[in-house]
């Protein structure tokens, strides 16, 4: 039996897999028979070293990572390919969607954006009283996880208060689901108090939502507007992105003999491979895979102009720290103002590489950096621009030190708090964290609390106990379990230290 076919075999054979996941993994497996888009010698050379990565997405790319449908065009229209009416109740509002997004492609296979769902659905709700609407949002959600069971997999809500916003934000605690993941977008000159307050509430109870920064993002794109998927990606809307790859900034640092010669030489050496890696796979995808010439392009559910490329870096706490090693320096990334600056130096010089350098085939004729959320099974390599797990600070001086890089980021960039149980007893403080973490230039607010069973990992969710029946061998119908088993594993996720949140925020007696 060939290398492939034994590795096919044991796929096939896999007890803890699902027939459906045995058919993506399989799937990936034959794209991956298939020749690379064809690259040259230097740039396959630093793929194959991993200092580019093309985040695996495939061989052959006949699909963008990242699609995010205008799900308000097929709930005006219908689809004439999937022979649906335009809907006219909030029933078949629902069911239009929940038909919509089995044809919708993303890298797992899955969606990845549900749209801005109170904005979707809000016009089908006159009549329907509270407790029905929370009723239907419940069996929606129910229905979510069960047949799309996956993590990445967002939906939106804000920045307006209103009565879907609030019935999903209680579903959401309520039911405790992995899938869908939420954002709710945050912006203080529309969204109430009283609804981010629900949020953060939410959050203290679930680890959910997610709290993007509107004004921020809204500034970054159109009037057609974004959303927030994945991860925390904030990516085009009708659009998407075609490619994520990424830079690991910590080998960069270890082939450079200092900090000059990792500005001058190393860095733009690399950086240049890597769009190179993306020129390839979005050439591939715009001119071989015949993708575009989808009901989506036909009925204008996505528009090909609207597809960026995203250009990733991570591992920008180890590089910074090399560094400093190397200019004979103590000073840690998180702690310490001089690295915290050439932090904040290595991110502007990313962002002013990828704004000059034009890139065809991409919305506006540039890729768009981001701070990559990292691999499950990245060793001794931190995500994006975060502070190591187990060394975290306070949250207020987490916030300090990571803030002043959020701007260099337009398609995403996050941390994740972990806050001590104890902030149950004081959900205002988190309430007050995360309004200053906003006003203090975050694009994106998320925390998880230590005692939840309900973790996020990077951007996506997984619970605990599911780990635990996972790694018992027990597999799982969450596709993310096994990505979050393994990210505890290699990267110790699951060590990021609890920080109380309270006295940092609360006035001093003397």
């Amino acid at each position: 039996m060939t290398e492939m076919a034994n590795k096919l075999r044991k796929i096939t054979n896999d007890p803890t897999l699902s027939p459906a996941q045995k058919a993506h993994y399989l799937a990936v497996e034959a794209e991956n028979s298939l020749p690379y888009p064809d690259l040259d010698k230097d740039v396959q050379e630093a793929l194959d070293r991993r200092i580019i990565c093309d985040m695996f997405e495939g061989h052959a790319p006949y699909k963008p990572r990242y699609v995010l449908p205008d799900y308000s065009v097929v709930l005006k229209n219908g689809s004439e390919y999937l022979e649906l009416p335009a809907p006219e109740t909030l029933d078949e509002a629902i069911n239009t969607l929940m038909i919509a997004y089995h044809h919708v492609p993303s890298v797992t296979g899955m969606p990845v954006f549900l749209g801005n769902l109170d904005d979707l659905l809000l016009p089908f709700c006159d009549g329907i009283s509270d407790q029905e609407l929370s009723q239907k949002i419940r069996l929606f959600w129910r229905f979510l996880d069960r047949t799309l069971p996956d993590a990445f997999m967002h939906a939106n809500i804000g920045p307006s208060d209103n009565r879907v916003a609030r019935a999903i934000l209680e579903v959401d605690a309520e039911l405790g689901q992995v899938a869908p993941n939420l954002t709710f977008l945050y912006d203080p000159e529309v969204s109430s108090e009283e609804i981010l307050r629900q949020a953060t509430d939410n959050i203290v109870k679930c680890s959910k939502p997610h709290i993007a920064n509107h004004p921020i993002h809204k500034a970054t794109f159109d009037d057609r507007g974004y959303g927030i998927v994945s991860c925390y990606n904030a990516l085009p809307v009708a659009g998407g992105s075609s490619t994520l790859t990424r830079i690991n900034l910590k080998a960069l640092a270890e082939l450079s003999d200092d900090e000059a010669d990792f500005f001058a030489n190393v860095l733009p050496h690399y950086m240049d491979l890597n769009f190179r890696l993306t020129e390839a796979r979005i050439s591939y995808l715009f001119e071989q895979s015949g993708f575009f010439n989808s009901f989506l392009v036909t009925e204008k559910w996505i528009d090909q102009d609207r597809f960026t490329a995203m250009y990733g870096i991570y591992a920008m706490a180890e590089a910074v720290n090399v560094l400093q090693d190397k200019a004979g320096l103590e000073g840690r990334y998180g702690f310490d103002a001089g690295a915290n600056e050439l932090g904040v130096r290595i991110s502007q010089t990313l962002a002013q590489a990828v704004q000059a350098r034009p890139l065809k085939n991409t919305w506006r004729g540039r890729a768009m950096l981001h701070a990559q959320a990292g691999l499950s099974n990245d060793i001794e390599a931190t995500p994006g621009i975060r502070i190591p797990y187990g060394t975290e600070p306070d949250p207020v001086s987490h916030v300090q030190a990571l803030a002043p890089q959020h701007q260099y980021y337009p398609s995403g960039i996050s941390e994740i708090l972990t806050i001590d149980e104890t902030v149950k007893n004081n959900p205002e403080a988190l309430y007050q964290l995360c309004k200053g973490a906003l006003a203090s230039g975050f694009r994106e607010f998320t925390a998880n609390v230590a005692s939840n069973d309900l973790v996020r990992v990077t951007g996506y969710m997984i619970r605990l106990s599911d780990v635990e029946k996972f790694n018992a061998e027990k597999g799982s119908r969450i596709n993310t379990t096994g990505l979050g088993a393994e990210a505890a594993d290699l990267m110790g996720i699951l060590d990021r230290k609890p920080r109380v949140v309270g006295h940092e925020l609360s006035p001093t007696y003397n």
